[in-house]
């Protein structure tokens, strides 16, 4: 008789041991996921900045191939990362400002230079920013340039000062 009693414990004993390894099985699985979903969000979150910011540079690109020191003024650019013919991104750049000068190597003396004008060239160095929102992913970048433009002394004297 002692036999059955020991055989019925023991089937109790499996019951309650399968149970916790569900439990533990179930767990483990459920923080795989959750794991597996915050590294998703962290990738499509790396994506969204890096489209930004291409917005941004490209942004900076339409505006330094202008001669923009002609009229050195803010301007808003419209992006279409993916070509799909849908305004993805408006990239926002600020005013360029002068924010360094000198003096050029001297130029030989051209025929067209009249009397009383100058004929030295400054090396100057201009500060652009972009800035991209977007309200749709709540992506927001900031992309800063600088430029070296070649200017005559009455550009110089007009734009940098």
């Amino acid at each position: 008789m002692n036999t059955r009693r020991n055989h019925g414990a023991q089937r109790g004993a499996a019951l309650i041991a399968g149970l916790i390894m569900l439990l533990l099985f179930t767990l483990l699985l459920s923080g795989a996921l959750t794991l597996s979903n915050v590294s998703l969000q962290a990738v499509g979150n790396a994506q969204m900045r890096e489209e930004a910011l291409a917005a941004a540079n490209t942004g900076l690109e339409l505006k330094i191939s202008q001669d923009f020191t002609a009229v050195p003024a803010a301007s808003t650019t419209n992006v279409d990362i993916n070509n799909d013919g849908v305004v993805d991104y408006v990239a926002e750049i600020a005013e360029p400002v002068c924010i360094q000068a000198t003096v050029a190597q001297a130029l030989d003396p051209s025929s067209a230079n009249l009397p009383g004008m100058s004929s030295t060239t400054w090396n100057t160095v201009w500060l652009i920013q972009s800035e991209v929102a977007n309200v749709a992913n709540g992506a927001s970048v900031r992309a800063r340039a600088g430029v070296r433009v070649l200017l005559s002394d009455a550009q110089y004297q007009t734009k940098c000062l």
